[in-house]
């Protein structure tokens, strides 16, 4: 049976770029705009509470933090500071949630969003950017401003935190990877990683930096030192090393394997042709960066990834609007909407897997964000999946063999 259409979780004033799920709070942070184009449409940040409203799971807005002229393309998120990607700049905002004054609970203010008053319920209105709930109240600060780009067409594309959030890396349409202090914003490392832009970043082990650029190349670095260059083809002869460019790349955790991380890279045509060829996943060792299992992924191209905190699922969005669902074992496809949005899909995240994040599930195996040029924020649910116990099956299955037996002793009467 085919997904249900997503429902539209909320829409914004402008286009959304970017998502973020928090870890501990129920709380989706969303970003985009118009940019510096006098168009009238304007740039922001906005705080979505998320919460379950008869038994489906809805958002209502808490803050729109006004970014004057500037878009926010990248966005990355640890605990409660942000990195926004906003033209050739990499800003640092601090926020806070507290309960307003007089409401019983705590959460707000000790960070921990375990509780708190909710006295607005549902989604908020289409349209009603600035209009904020009355349960909870956001401050925004800004800490630092850095330039992270320096091309003729400057653009920061990509960034991301290390695991313990003590560095920051950047990258963008110079090619240039930079790696940054945090929070001093301190310039450590500069580096020309590709002859062109920089498409994505992932942080892996013993701070590796995998890089995927426009110039056909994947590369990990330790520092500015190349370890290797991925070659997700060597075992396909038959695609020439030119036909694809690395589109994404993200580290995701193993289940059932404490510590294990494995690499996945999205590969998409270089050039469009009448008869579009498919898109590729791939899954590497996060160790040794061989490459363990490739799989096509659908004609239409892959405008982003994401990856479940188990590591069980990847989510990707097209820039078609369709937006699927793949189990990260096998690669195969679980999910899909095509067509999900109007447009191309611009990120996507998936509800995190703690008690919180669990608590919005509702009994769901996983929840998926995406956000798209449409300025319209979706949620796409992957149902629980109907397993039997392993006793069951070892019983069925005794039972089949005494079965089979039994057929046989009445059919060959000598037969035992």
């Amino acid at each position: 049976m085919a997904p249900r259409r997503p429902a539209e979780l909320y829409r914004a004033p402008f286009p959304l770029y970017t998502v973020r799920l928090h870890p501990r709070r129920p709380l989706a942070i969303t970003a985009g705009g118009g940019g510096a184009a006098k168009t009238g449409i304007r740039n922001g940040v906005h705080f979505l509470q998320l919460e379950q409203v008869g038994g489906q799971l809805s958002a209502c807005l808490l803050h729109s933090h006004d970014t004057e002229t500037r878009a926010t393309m990248t966005m990355a998120l640890a605990d409660d500071i942000i990195a926004a990607g906003q033209d050739a700049s990499c800003h640092i905002l601090r926020f806070s949630v507290q309960a307003p004054e007089g409401s019983s609970g705590s959460a707000g203010r000790s960070g921990s969003g375990e509780k708190g008053p909710r006295k607005r319920k549902g989604p908020s209105p289409v349209g009603q950017g600035d209009m904020q709930s009355q349960t909870s109240e956001v401050t925004v600060e800004s800490l630092h401003s850095v330039r992270t780009d320096f091309s003729p067409d400057a653009l920061q594309k990509a960034v991301r935190f290390n695991a313990d959030c003590s560095l920051l890396v950047t990258g963008g349409a110079d090619g240039f990877l930079r790696l940054w202090e945090f929070p001093s914003m301190k310039k450590t490392l500069e580096f020309k990683a590709h002859d062109g832009e920089i498409e994505d970043i992932a942080l892996g082990p013993d701070n590796k930096v995998v890089t995927a650029g426009r110039d056909f190349q994947c590369c990990v670095w330790q520092q500015d030192q190349l370890v290797t260059g991925l070659r997700w083809n060597e075992n396909l002869p038959g695609i020439p090393d030119k036909a694809y460019r690395y589109q994404a790349c993200r580290f995701g955790a193993v289940e059932d394997n404490a510590g294990a991380l494995r690499l996945y890279t999205v590969q998409v045509p270089h050039k469009r042709e009448r008869r579009p060829p498919p898109c590729y996943l791939t899954k590497w060792d996060g160790k040794s960066f061989l490459p363990l299992l490739t799989r096509p992924c659908g004609s239409e191209v892959i405008s982003c990834l994401s990856i479940s905190d188990s590591g069980t699922f990847l989510g990707l969005g097209t820039v078609t609007g369709s937006v699927a669902i793949h189990i990260a074992f096998s690669l195969q496809r679980l999910y899909y909407v095509k067509e999900a949005h109007g447009i191309v899909v611009t990120d996507v995240a998936f509800v995190p897997e703690s008690r919180r994040g669990r608590e919005l599930l509702a009994g769901n195996e996983a929840a998926l964000l995406s956000v798209a040029v449409d300025s319209r924020c979706k949620l796409h649910l992957l149902p629980s999946r109907r397993s039997l116990p392993v006793w069951l099956l070892l019983l069925l299955c005794a039972g089949l063999i005494v079965a089979a037996i039994l057929l046989l002793q009445l059919a060959f009467p000598g037969f035992l």
